[in-house]
């Protein structure tokens, strides 16, 4: 393909290639062409204009024609223009051609897409021949086919927009040639024409002021029979047509009596295509006359796209100042006697005017225009209220017509109010529009349909505002209560409470459980009155069970109060036995029955609804209870055929509801729970399943669409939207076919061939269209058989079950419903899948291929077509090679049966089920099926879309079966992957939406394998092109792909879509073909790409999406773009989310926010910052509240993003100065901004966005509140905005503040105070009021709180008051003891700046106040997270009527709750325990509305229960050991922390800890001596607990010792010296120091030194955290003897040792990393700590402590001799070695003496080796230094006799030490210090032992020459240094300045 990319094409190389190669070759050419054609080709003009009309002339394809087209214009554009007539005449000759031959055919349809291209391109130049070319076409339209007259009417449209007015001669002409178009038989006619009329009114003014109702009248016409595109350019025409008439584009030339179109003439015109379709008036008339509807579905559905498309071109202001008409309009629709007659055209109509509604008001409306709309809704609906007014007598005329009003305008209310959600709270408060009261009174409506929309407009309001859903709750109840005895009252509000219930299913707050108790009663209640007034029995009995059934939707926590009672109302509504129900069948009449059945279909539906949403309580003794009343259900529903024959019609309908409840609760239930229930399962009731419901079908016939009055029980739902249920008939026989599916695999064998048989039996008698239905269920019944027996692994069973089952879906296969088809197709690959046998696999397939050989009409061959695709679909794949090489020949033929489209695309279809099905088997067919796909799509016309659309999913399989080879480089990857570009680019040319996603999908496909073979620079355009489409599945495409594209090249992707909207203009006039694409990127250009980019049109699209799926993906492209560019482009992104944020109706008014003044009389001025200007003129205009929120999550998900970053976005002097040199941007400089957004958001209407914005706040506290402001030093950056803070947290602590928002709002508070920021008391106090009014709150308790929310709520809020408060009370002693510690740095720094830090005193006095009353609160809260922690087999244990902050209904609700803020609050009470030195004054309230804690911990007032104070301490001493133990003995995942770090901390906080001394350590250490080795915290506390265990012996030593003369043996270990796991301190302590120091130096254990995991010799590098835990670990270990009997401490010693000693060995080795210094001191101070223990002189173990302290030694001096350990370049080792050398042989002679017979001679070697290696640095000479000490030391404890000897020793070392006076002067320092250090011992020994001494010099000369030039020199160097002192005392002033103050 690389020989196509040329200027000129390549004859040569072309005629080479095949026939199908040559169609590619020529398309990639002209692709390249029209890329490089804006260059000048003049030169080589003559010959390329050859070669295109060439092309012109071979009979191109579709896609080909076009492109050629384009080139064609092209280069008479850009070239010489002058022969372009020759061209346009060689066109129209070709057109006029005689030849009608299918071969020709192409040529002709080129040449008539060439003139419309060149007539677009060079407009006027060809205005001489226009005329001609005009007429030749018509005339040519009038014998054309469809392909013919479709390109024609394109042409004619690109001829009108190149001439634009000049055409106008020629209008009239078209206007009467497109106009039969448009009821044209094929539908790309259809389309053509609207197209074309389309850009005919853009200059035809007739079109839309004179002909507008004749165009009008045909455009209705072509509604009838149109598919969905049809339907899309007709309403696109005729609206745009309304709205010219409406408001004129141009101004018209009046005439006599004319005048201007007003809104209510248009939408009359629209009203009588609505009313009457596209029909003439004598059809219409005669119509009426008979009784029947003349307007098809099709008309009306397109007639309301038109209403649609004509409201949003006239726009939003547009529908905001002309609402109240239009709907006035749109509702005389819904209420007009030709719409009421029949019922499924009022729910027809309904649906129509609900979509105009929603897609006009929902999108087109800003939130403060929608509540405007609400209030014109509601205003209607208050005109309705005389017909729902019981007191007026009205005829039921005006209740048809009102009702079907009221269900438009109610359901309209109720999305508005559930869209706007607490953002409509202003609305409800209106009481000039009394919104409630209006839309409760339409629950008296005499119309069910109207008061089941106004329970449902309820239920929306709750959704939306929370709030109210407790206040509708008791109004409902309470009205239902005042007006039991009206029917529509009981009907009515039964129904709204109902729903309302099943929103709280939406409601995060829930709803208090006394509410369930008040339903329960309601329910109980009507159900015993049904029977006293049979004028109101039916109401009162589907009340009760529809309020029953709402009910199970609270949950099992709520049902399981109340199912006792249900159980036994069940009970009572059906017969004791199947025997009572025969007897039953002998009384009653058909009132009685209609009752009755109403009642048990109620009954079952409760049952229904608690299998759904209380799966928990279904225990086998209530289903014991459950099937012996479906027992007699099932056997009433036997009897309904002969009750129907007796009563008639009356019953019917009761009996079908009850029929189909029956099938709903047994296809809910188990069945294999009831499959020995033979009463339960029976073949009649199994034949009886599906013949009766299909049959009932039949003869209902087709239904207008769901709507809410065919089942009022699906009301409580849980979804958004409005439950649109299917009339009683269709529902049946769904449920019937569900229910088949489960129950037949439980059957016999005979059971199942008997059924089957029957089955086939039924469809033979059948004909036509009752036939199809037949099958259709039939068929979907057996594939849910199949689908069950597969999901369960159930065998069909034997031949007899097989033979017909295989004849039913081979006759389902042949059928002529195409849906059959499929399901047969289904069928066969499930009947296969559950057969599992290769033998009648390969039989089926054997026979498809047979015939599809012998078969010829289309019916057949798409079904077993399908059928060869999906046979192997359910059994892992296609393994056979030979199967796969047959069943693509067949296909590829089938595939390329041009006469028959519809053969083409289930072949292409079933194609592409073989390559996902084949997997890598299918590499070798690659190359055949991209040819032939690519030579299909080149050949296949536009108006086949289906086979486009085929095309393309083959296309997408193909890629995907290709995979990651599409990389290769091979000659055939490389053609492959151009086949695939190729494809891509024609499907991209499609005028299909599906293949144009399809395209997409390929393209995103490429660029997943292949990245680097996908330009970008074309991708990109195209996907920001379509981005605005109209069409869903497109718009999922190409958000879809650029999700991909964001995560490798987000930065990219967004350059090229600003590129595009830059070069709009050049691509405006370079561009052909293109008109809608070219109105997309107009469209996307003012949807911000070019003032905020890709990412500002994004937003735009979330806000105006309504799939989810859709919505989502467009969040994760904007957070996979956010992560790639947000911290390069910053600025741009903060800027884009405060956009998104200002763009509400409430903006500005958040933003213009004031406070009022404080009680100290200053202004606080919360919103300085905040009196800005409006926001309007921003490029966003009212985004929802959903969208806005989004946009706080990406504020947020930014600041995280930068914390990863340069740790200049969190420090203001570093990001100034590298913004100064750098240009680069910082958070921190984008601070007020951050302020300013969390403020807006925090502030607004709507719960969700204030909950975003505090969220926010919180981050942003967090993250820089420590950031100090570099401009006045001493104080942080956050300070400035602390009045900012104050106003955004203010309206949180609102007394109509919803929990959560309160609970988060008291969480930033506590944040707020705790970071430091607050330096001024008066802002301190002021926030602290905020947690004082909430405080206050919490006392009040949930006895008197308005229940508006579930209890939980009142827990959450409750704890999260007590959390903040808790940690504020932590940091206002943490910030006391930081002050009060004598040169603190916070004391230092206040000291200076000369002010009081915000942890100081103030904070400190302010929470004083309220500890009394806090610490009884914290008290409560932890023995209610005590009670909840204990395990599921104390439940019993937990207080009945719940603890302090909850209640018995809501404990799972609450412990989430508890489990978040126990730990801090924990903390929080120790610490105040710890203050108050455990005495409580009881100081706290007296107003305290309920007792703090189940059992006041210990403060009950009954004298039988009053502890002392000591019990009280214990009891709460306990509480907290006991929660604090529970927890670390409990396994947890790393997030907990923060926890585990509050609950040491609380454990170390008090002085308590020689309670939990024995046990507690191996309790600790049992469960987290692998989880917890970094924690610092518990090695801390360990150490703590010894030291504490240290002062309990000691204090039993000393009282010991005062009683007797002998101490007794106490500490652990006894007179034995055994420690016992589990009871031992000691050993606790061992375990968990060896597991810290193994874990941080494996080399400890002998198992671990040389495998993986121990690192063998390897450097394991410690980091300082690690080495102060090592410290730590080895303190511990220290101590452990001195808290041991002498025994037991021999028993310790060697361990101690072993790892002391094993720690200082790899310490030396170097084998810790660079840290090693920072542990040596450490380890020796933990040595000394052990060889200074007091159990070291003990009697009883003296002995022992010696052998083994010699043997450690020893160990410790075999491994210096090695000089793997102690050498002199341990320095740091060596010099702390040495002292302790120096105290050992200091020590007293019995200690000593071991150690210097052991050390001695070491130290000797050690110190004669310093002459070849001298100190080089201060601590080597410290080392050296301290070496001599200690060899002196030793010197000095030897006795008299050995002491000469010794010196004899000393000496020689001290003279090798003294340097000679020529290297003294060139030595280091470090050696001259030790050389005057030498000099001066010698002259201090020398003099003592002068004997030896004189000795020494005596017999060694060199030596006494050496001392002697030492001492010369040092005493010249002392007069050198006197004379100089002598000089500078001459000079110095005689007052000498002190610079010592100390």
């Amino acid at each position: 393909m690389e020989q196509a990319h040329s200027l000129l094409l390549n004859e040569e190389a072309c005629n080479q290639l095949k026939e199908h190669q040559r169609a590619e070759f020529v398309f990639e050419w002209l692709r390249f062409l029209k890329k490089i054609l804006p260059a000048n080709v003049k030169q080589n003009q003559k010959h390329l204009l050859e070669q295109l009309t060439t092309v012109l002339t071979s009979s191109p394809g579709p896609p080909t024609r076009l492109l050629l087209a384009q080139c064609l214009a092209l280069v008479y554009r850009v070239g010489d223009s002058l022969t372009s007539s020759l061209t346009v005449d060689r066109c129209n000759d070709i057109i006029r051609s005689k030849d009608d031959s299918p071969s020709f055919l192409p040529t002709r349809l080129a040449a008539v897409a060439c003139l419309g291209v060149l007539y677009e391109q060079l407009g006027r130049l060809l205005i001489n021949s226009f005329k001609e070319t005009m007429a030749n076409l018509l005339k040519a339209m009038k014998s054309a086919e469809s392909q013919g007259r479709c390109e024609i009417m394109l042409c004619i449209e690109r001829i009108l927009k190149g001439l634009g007015v000049s055409a106008v001669s020629c209008h009239r002409d078209i206007y009467k040639a497109a106009r039969p178009c448009l009821t044209d038989r094929s539908m790309g006619v259809r389309c053509a024409a609207t197209k074309c009329l389309l850009e005919l009114q853009r200059e035809a003014v007739f079109l839309w002021s004179t002909e507008l109702e004749n165009v009008a009248t045909h455009c209705f016409r072509a509604f009838e029979g149109s598919n969905y595109d049809v339907r899309v350019a007709v309403s696109k025409l005729l609206g745009t047509l309304l709205a010219s008439a409406l408001e004129p584009r141009q101004a018209i030339a009046p005439r006599p009596g004319s005048k201007r179109n007003s809104l209510e003439e248009v939408m009359e015109l629209l009203s009588s295509g609505f009313l009457r379709g596209g029909a003439g008036f004598l059809r219409a008339s005669g119509d009426m006359l008979k009784g029947t509807s003349s307007v098809s579905r099709d008309v009306r559905v397109g007639i309301t796209q038109t209403c649609v498309v004509f409201v949003s071109i006239l726009g939003g202001a547009w529908l905001e100042n002309h609402f109240s008409c239009l709907l006035s309009l749109l509702m005389v629709w819904v209420s007009h006697a030709r719409v009421t007659q029949y019922p499924a055209d009022a729910v027809s109509c309904r649906c129509c005017v609900s979509f105009i509604l929603r897609a006009t008001v929902g999108t087109l409306l800003g939130e403060k225009a929608q509540i405007a709309a609400a209030k014109e809704i509601c205003q209607l609906i208050s005109k309705q209220k005389r017909v729902g007014n019981m007191e007026t007598r009205v005829s039921p005329a005006e209740v048809a017509a009102s009702q079907h009003v009221l269900v438009c305008a109610l359901l309209e209310l109720g999305s508005l109010l559930q869209d706007l959600s607490s953002t409509a709270a202003p609305l409800l408060q209106d009481t000039s529009i009394g919104m409630l009261d209006t839309v409760i009174s339409v629950l008296l409506h005499p119309s069910a349909s109207a008061r089941l929309a106004a329970a449902w407009c309820l239920r929306c309001v709750a959704v939306g505002m929370p709030a109210q859903v407790a206040v509708l709750l008791d109004r409902c109840a309470e009205r239902l209560n005042a007006l039991k005895s009206c029917p529509e009252a009981v009907a009515g509000y039964s129904a709204a409470i109902a729903a309302l219930l099943g929103a709280v299913q939406l409601c995060p707050l829930g709803v208090s459980h006394s509410k369930g108790k008040m339903v329960m009663t309601l329910a109980e209640d009507l159900l015993r009155s049904a029977t006293q007034n049979s004028r109101i029995s039916i109401q009162r009995t589907r009340g009760c069970w529809l309020l029953l059934s709402a009910l199970s939707t609270l949950g099992p926590t709520v049902m399981e109060h109340h199912l006792p009672r249900l159980l036994l109302l069940w009970k009572c509504a059906f017969p004791l036995s199947v025997r009572d129900v025969e007897n039953e069948l002998r009384r009653g009449d058909s009132f009685t029955w209609q009752v009755t059945l109403e009642g048990r279909a109620g009954a079952l539906c409760a049952m229904k609804s608690l299998v759904v949403h209380c799966k928990d309580l279904l225990t086998d003794d209530v289903l014991s209870r459950l099937f012996p009343l479906l027992s007699c259900a099932v056997a009433l529903l036997n009897q309904l055929p002969s009750l129907i024959k007796s009563y008639g019609n009356q019953i019917r309908n009761a009996a079908t509801v009850f029929r189909l409840r029956v099938y709903e609760i047994l296809t809910m239930l188990q069945p294999k729970r009831y499959e020995g229930n033979q009463c339960l399962v029976t073949a009649h009731f199994i034949l009886n399943l599906i013949a009766f419901s299909v049959c009932l079908k039949l003869h209902c016939g087709g239904s207008g669409g769901g709507t809410l009055e065919y089942d009022p029980f699906t009301i409580f739902e849980k979804a958004q939207d409005v439950p649109t249920p299917l009339p009683p008939g269709s529902a049946l026989a769904a449920a019937a076919v569900q229910l088949f599916g489960v129950i037949f695999p439980h059957l016999g064998i005979q059971q199942k061939a008997q059924i089957l048989e029957q089955f086939c039996e039924f469809v033979r008698q059948l004909k036509g269209a009752r036939q199809q239905t037949v099958q259709i269920h039939v068929a979907a019944a057996f594939c849910c058989t199949l689908k069950c027996l597969a999901s369960s692994r159930r065998e069909l069973g034997s031949e007899e079950v097989q033979r017909p089952a295989l004849s039913l879906l081979l006759g389902a296969l042949e059928g002529p419903n195409p849906l059959l088809r499929c399901m047969a197709a289904e069928g066969l690959a499930r009947l296969v899948q559950v057969l599992n046998d290769p033998n009648f696999t390969v039989s089926i397939t054997l026979m498809s291929f047979d015939k599809l050989k012998t078969a010829r009409d289309a019916i057949t061959r798409t079904g077993h077509a399908l059928a060869l695709g999906a046979v192997y679909r359910y059994l892992g794949g296609i393994s056979s090679p030979q199967y796969l090489s047959t069943c693509v020949g067949v296909l590829f033929t089938l595939s390329q049966d041009s006469t028959s489209p519809e053969v083409q695309m289930w072949s292409l279809h079933a194609l592409s089920m073989v390559v996902d099905l084949a997997g890598p088997l299918y590499h070798s067919h690659l190359e055949a099926s991209f040819n032939l796909v690519l030579r299909l799509l080149l050949s296949t016309p536009h108006t086949h879309v289906e086979v486009q659309q085929s095309l393309g999913r083959c296309f997408n399989a193909l890629i995907t079966s290709m995979g990651p080879d599409l990389q290769g480089e091979g000659a055939g990857v490389c053609a492959v992957r151009t086949s695939c570009l190729v494809g891509c680019a024609v499907m991209q040319d499609s005028q299909d939406c599906l293949v144009q996603a399809q395209a997409i999908s390929c393209l995103q496909q490429l660029h997943m394998f292949a990245p680097g073979f996908v330009n970008l620079a074309s991708l990109v355009p195209s996907l920001c092109i379509n981005l605005c489409s109209s069409y869903l599945s497109l718009r999922r495409a190409v958000v879809a792909c650029l999700r991909q594209l964001a995560q490798r090249e987000a930065v990219e992707v967004s350059e090229h879509a600003v590129a595009l909207v830059k070069e709009l203009p050049r691509r405006d006039n370079t561009q052909l073909g293109e008109s809608g694409k070219q109105l997309g990127v107009r469209c996307l250009a003012q949807g911000l790409i070019l003032d905020v980019g890709l990412e500002g049109a994004l937003f735009s699209l979330l806000d105006r999406e309504s799939d989810p799926c859709l919505c989502r993906d467009i969040q994760e492209t904007l957070v996979h773009m956010m992560s790639s560019a947000a911290e390069s482009n910053l600025a741009h992104w903060l800027k884009l989310c405060k956009d998104v944020l200002s763009a509400s109706a409430d903006s500005a008014a958040a933003a213009a926010v004031e406070t009022q003044q404080e009680e100290d009389g200053d202004r606080y001025d919360d919103s300085s910052a905040f009196h800005a200007k409006s926001e309007s003129s921003g490029p966003f205009s009212n985004l929802r509240w959903s969208t806005r929120v989004f946009s706080m999550e990406c504020v947020c998900r930014i600041i995280a993003q930068c914390e990863n970053g340069n740790s200049a976005h969190f420090n203001m002097a570093l990001a100034q100065e590298q913004h100064l040199h750098e240009s680069a941007d910082f958070l921190v400089l984008h601070l007020a901004d951050l302020i300013r957004m969390a403020f807006m958001a925090a502030t607004d209407h709507s719960d969700q966005l204030r909950l975003a914005g505090l969220q926010t706040l919180l981050v942003i506290i967090r993250k820089f509140s420590s950031v100090p402001e570099p401009e006045f030093p001493g104080h942080v950056i956050l300070e400035q905005y602390q009045a900012n803070v104050g106003a955004a947290l203010r309206p949180a602590f609102h007394v109509d503040a919803p929990p959560n928002v309160t609970a988060k709002a008291c969480q930033v508070c506590s944040a707020w105070i705790a970071s430091g920021v607050i330096s001024d008391l008066r802002d301190l106090r002021r926030v602290h009021q905020l947690l004082a009014s909430s405080l206050a709150k919490v006392q009040v308790g949930r006895e008197v709180s308005s229940q508006l929310y579930n209890e939980s709520t009142f827990t959450m809020e409750t704890l999260a008051v007590l959390k903040a408060w808790a940690e504020v009370y932590i940091t206002a002693v943490q910030g006391s003891r930081q002050r009060e510690s004598p040169g603190s740095l916070l004391q230092q720094q206040n000291d200076e700046a000369g002010t009081t830090g915000p942890a100081g005193a103030g904070l400190l006095k302010l929470v004083q106040t309220d500890l009394a009353t806090l610490s009884r609160l914290w008290l409560a809260a932890l023995q209610d997270h005590a009670l909840l922690t204990l395990p599921s087999q104390y439940s019993s244990q937990l207080p009945s009527t719940g603890g302090s902050f909850y209640t018995a209904e809501t404990v799972e609700q609450a412990r989430p709750h508890y489990y978040s803020a126990w730990a801090t609050i924990l903390h929080a009470t120790a610490l105040w325990l710890n203050s108050t030195g455990f005495i409580m004054v009881d100081e706290g309230p007296a107003n305290l509305s309920r007792p703090v804690t189940p059992t006041s911990m210990g403060q009950s007032t009954s004298l039988s229960s009053v502890k002392s104070p000591e019990d009280v301490n214990t009891d709460r001493l306990h509480l907290i050991l006991g929660i604090s133990v529970e927890f670390l003995c409990s396994p947890h995942s790393g997030d907990q922390m923060e926890n585990i770090d509050s609950c040491l901390q609380a454990l170390t906080s008090g002085p308590y800890l020689y309670i939990c001394i024995f046990g507690l350590i191996y309790i600790i250490t049992n469960q987290w001596i692998i989880l917890l080795f970094n924690n610092r915290p518990i090695v801390e506390l360990v150490r703590q607990i010894v030291c504490a265990a240290q002062e309990h012996v000691k204090e039993k030593r000393h009282s010991a010792e005062a009683e007797k003369e002998t101490v007794p043996e106490f500490g652990e270990g006894r007179d034995t010296g055994g420690l016992v796991p589990g009871k031992s301190l000691v050993f606790g302590a061992l375990e968990l120091c060896l597991c810290t120091l193994v874990r941080k130096l494996p080399q400890l254990s002998p198992k671990l030194a040389g495998s993986p995991t121990g690192r063998g010799g390897q450097t394991c590098s410690l980091s300082n955290t690690d080495c102060r835990l090592v410290t730590s670990a080895l303190v511990i270990l220290s101590e452990l003897p001195s808290i041991c009997s002498p025994e037991g401490s021999v028993s310790v010693l060697p361990t101690v040792l072993y790892l002391l000693l094993g720690v200082l060995r790899e310490a030396v080795k170097g084998s810790v990393g660079a840290e090693s210094g920072q542990l040596v001191p450490g380890i020796l101070q933990a040595l000394r700590t052990v060889l200074t223990s007091p159990m070291s002189r003990a009697e009883k173990s003296r002995g022992a402590w010696t052998e083994l302290l010699r043997c450690a030694l020893h160990t410790l001096l075999e491994s210096w001799h090695t000089g793997s350990a102690l050498s002199l370049s341990s320095t740091t080792l060596c010099l702390r070695s040495y002292q302790l050398l120096v105290s050992l042989f200091q020590g007293p002679a019995p200690v000593a003496r071991p150690f210097i017979l052991a050390l001695g001679g070491c130290l000797v070697s050690q110190l004669q080796e310093v002459e070849k290696s001298r100190p080089q640095g201060p601590a080597e000479l410290q080392a050296v230094q301290d070496a001599i000490r200690a060899l002196e030391a030793l010197v000095f404890a030897a006795d008299e006799t050995h002491c000469p000897q010794l010196v004899a020793v000393l000496l020689p070392i001290l003279i090798s030490l003294l340097l000679d006076e020529n290297a003294l002067a060139s030595a280091p320092a470090a050696s001259r210090s030790l050389h005057e250090f030498a000099l001066g011992d010698l002259m201090r020994i020398g003099p003592q032992h002068s004997a030896v001494f004189r000795a020494l010099m005596a017999s060694a000369p060199h030596m006494k020459a050496r001392l002697e030039a030492a001492v010369k020199g040092n005493q010249e160097n002392m007069n050198t240094k006197a004379q100089t002192t002598r000089v500078i005392s001459k000079n110095m002033p005689s007052i000498q300045l002190k610079f010592n103050f100390l």
